[in-house]
């Protein structure tokens, strides 16, 4: 599969995504698709022909590997980083429709655009945006909980038991590098939950902060809406018409200026007598 090709494809959404989906769409490809591509595909290339039983009845190995394996790591995994990724069109699709759509409409108002920014996430992209999260998130829990559903944990064994037919009696069968396979696998399981984590903590922050802009905006409306209907007026003499006091005065000193403008005031009604 041309990995390359998605990659392109999908790296035209981080100019639409915040910080967390940078990181996230960062990780998918440094520790998943590249891991994936360079190093998962070649280990678990000889999982069928080096898996062997201790038994020559034809036909035993072959339904004994379809009972240990019943799908193959390697197809899961490619599977999983399709799902996982295409909800990311989802956003691409949007910006692309409202384009065109602004297209139409400065063709037919002269040069008035519908949209300031059509990649911005007001609106119906907003809601978009957040939706292709929990579908990321929702596709990546699912396919953990299959893997774990499928191998009865996040194990391999470096021996099974199979007693199906046509095999003769209980054999033991036993799976090429199984260590090297299991911590290729842990390393996948992580930079899942990892990935998981990241979408949680992008939707997180989406609606974090569209909540504290509604907050705001109903502030704004209700400041302006008390100023509309309690207008004020000056009630109290201007400012100039008092006579300050220092305030660092003490009492003492207070009751000696309040004596000495009453002597003052006295002594103008003597002289106007």
């Amino acid at each position: 599969m041309n990995w390359s090709g998605l990659e392109s494809l999908l790296s035209g959404v981080n100019k639409y995504s915040t910080a967390f989906g940078r990181i996230w769409l960062s990780m998918v490809f440094v520790f998943r698709v590249m891991v994936f591509v360079v190093a998962a595909q070649r280990v678990w290339g000889d999982e069928s022909k080096d898996f062997v039983c201790n038994t020559r009845q034809p036909g035993c190995t072959n339904v004994c590997y379809d009972h240990i394996f019943p799908i193959s790591h390697i197809r899961l995994w490619a599977l999983q980083l399709i799902f996982v990724t295409c909800p990311s069109l989802m956003v691409m699709a949007h910006v692309k429709f409202r384009e065109g759509k602004d297209k139409k409409y400065v063709a037919l108002h002269h040069g008035s655009h519908l949209y300031a920014n059509p990649g911005k996430k007001r609106g119906g992209l907003w809601w978009t945006y957040l939706l292709s999260l929990i579908f990321k998130a929702g596709f990546d829990i699912s396919f953990l909980y299959v893997l774990y559903r499928i191998y009865h944990g996040y194990d391999l064994p470096k021996l099974s038991k199979c007693s199906l037919d046509p095999c003769p009696n209980t054999v033991d069968c036993f799976i090429s590098r199984p260590t090297e396979k299991k911590i290729f696998m842990l390393f996948m399981v992580i930079s899942s939950a990892l990935c998981i984590f990241m979408c949680v903590c992008e939707m997180i922050y989406l609606i974090g902060k569209r909540i504290s802009k509604l907050l705001k905006v109903r502030h704004e409306n209700e400041r302006i809406l008390f100023a509309e209907q309690h207008e004020l007026t000056n009630i109290a003499p201007p400012r100039s018409s008092y006579r300050k006091t220092d305030p660092t005065l003490t009492e003492s000193q207070l009751s000696l200026n309040c004596k000495e403008k009453i002597r003052d005031a006295s002594e103008r009604i003597t002289t106007t007598l």
